[in-house]
């Protein structure tokens, strides 16, 4: 590996961050396909009736929004997420064995209808997920521990009615349904049949303010939609939270998201350019790219971090712990460790297809986790591979869930949340 910091792109930066012996086990092996259902049988998803609940179509929305800034979370909505989150969490924590996931990312699409510099996690000639598919993963997902379900993609919305039908399914088997989009497709209509479904969470992804080179995904195309879905919330009751992947060009952008998102209500969640971890032979955008960050840039980034951190500490709404936040300067700069990282115990990813993996940058691995149906995550695998990815993995989510697997840690954070009644998260997982 060059001794470069593993973020900079240069052209003589290597094209995968993991280790050789690494990468050979991830790339030269054979997955198992899903097997096939007995002939002449078929699965569908049940097409949702629309609306469920005309009440709350038709009803005004002023009378819902919060009162002095204050939101009110009902009983039902406190319990479905606890019935999402807590249950399953304390199962996985004294049944037998390892595999126990919480959270399922439910790649329904591989298509996407921006280009992103950074991503390589889309290829348009690949089709979405089939409706069989979507449900024999949800189904045997309700056989696990798992009760969280995130669509994920590409654009999960390029088939509107596809993952309405899927938000449906899963709601109606009990998930708490999470759904990130661009925003270039969540018209008001779209997001009337998401929230009546029963959407937990809409994590809207921007990255500037407006379009900029190799930032497509910014506020300006979607600010009418933004503001439709943040007067919607109260009445359906979902949340919204905006995802902004720092890069090297848009550090004044993160600040404008940033203040918007608070002045809004409504939490933020950053993420850090990364090269991808492996090898990516439809990404080619390494070179001259003006999202990668470059050792130049680290001052400039830490001063960025710096002020967030100052912001959560003075009471903003962040996923990210101010500590995750704090490693951004360390990750960038080559200086992160071993963190415990839950993937493919906790967490797997569904690929179109049904074939399964522990996380997002092993997408296009081949090596056989197995499928839905018939996973096959080995525990010592998982051990050894992620001696080398842990520390070249910025993993926002998977952080939380290592963070998670210390008893006093969460039983200290309930606590918290128990003396509020439960209304809103407060802190997270310190």
């Amino acid at each position: 590996m060059s001794d470069l910091p593993r973020l900079v792109a240069t052209p003589n930066s290597p094209r995968s961050r993991l280790d050789a012996a690494t990468s050979d086990q991830l790339t030269h092996g054979m997955r198992s396909e899903l097997a096939p259902l007995p002939a002449g049988k078929t699965l569908e998803l049940p097409t949702p009736v629309f609306p469920q609940r005309p009440d709350l179509l038709n009803a005004p929305d002023e009378p819902y929004f919060p009162k002095n800034g204050n939101r009110q979370w009902k009983k039902h909505e406190i319990w479905h997420a606890m019935r999402g989150w807590m249950f399953p969490f304390f199962k996985s924590r004294i049944m037998p064995g390892e595999f126990h996931p919480l959270i399922a990312y439910l790649f329904n699409e591989w298509k996407c209808n921006v280009e992103c510099g950074y991503c390589w996690a889309y290829d348009n000639q690949v089709k979405g997920m089939t409706e069989e598919t979507a449900r024999r993963s949800i189904d045997w997902l309700h056989t696990t521990t798992c009760r969280v379900l995130a669509l994920m993609g590409g654009e999960v919305l390029l088939r509107p009615d596809f993952a309405h039908k899927i938000v449906n399914y899963a709601t109606k088997k009990g998930f708490w349904v999470y759904l990130p989009t661009n925003g270039r497709l969540l018209r008001p209509d779209v997001i009337d049949r998401l929230a009546d479904a029963g959407v937990a969470t809409f994590n809207l992804a921007a990255d500037a303010w407006d379009i900029k080179p190799g930032l497509p995904k910014a506020m300006v195309p979607i600010r009418s939609y933004f503001e439709y879905l943040i007067r919607k919330q109260y009445k359906y009751g979902y949340t919204v939270f905006l995802n902004i992947n720092i890069c090297r060009n848009n550090l004044e952008d993160v600040r404008m998201l940033t203040e918007l998102a608070h002045d809004n209500g409504i939490a933020t969640d950053y993420h850090i350019c990364e090269t991808p971890m492996m090898e990516q032979s439809n990404f080619q955008k390494l070179e001259d790219s003006p999202v990668f960050i470059r050792e130049e840039d680290h001052e400039r980034i830490g001063e960025l971090v710096d002020w967030l951190i100052d912001k959560q500490n003075s009471g903003w709404k962040m996923v990210n712990s101010v500590e995750r936040l704090a490693q951004m300067k360390s990750f960038i700069k080559n200086d992160l460790h071993q963190w415990n990282c839950r993937a493919g115990l906790n967490s797997l990813i569904i690929r179109v297809d049904g074939t399964l993996a522990p996380c997002f940058p092993t997408y296009s691995a081949t090596y056989d986790w197995g499928t839905v149906e018939n996973p096959k995550m080995d525990p010592a695998q998982l051990k050894v591979m992620k001696q080398s990815c842990e520390k070249t993995c910025f993993s926002t989510l998977n952080h939380i869930l290592a963070f998670c697997y210390n008893d006093a840690r969460v039983i200290r954070w309930l606590a918290k949340q128990a003396m509020h009644g439960f209304q809103g998260v407060r802190g997270n997982m310190e």
